[in-house]
């Protein structure tokens, strides 16, 4: 029982990210090659739905940022 846990975890952990990453790619990779197109957006918005981009965050206690 925890070993099946412990695989649908891991098949997450990785399955997850990767695909998100791939649709990112194959989105800028169409864009690219024919321009903007409804497909491009849906694997877009698919991808950040799936793992939404970090903003990274600004450190407001260094000098000059």
């Amino acid at each position: 029982m925890i070993q099946k846990r412990i695989g649908q975890w891991a098949v997450m952990a990785v399955a997850v990210p990767l695909a998100a990453a791939g649709a990112r790619r194959l989105s800028h990779t169409l864009e690219a090659r024919r321009g903007p197109s409804g497909v491009s957006r849906m694997l877009s918005k698919g991808a950040d739905i799936i793992r939404p981009r970090r903003a990274k965050r600004r450190l407001s206690w260094l000098p000059g940022r």
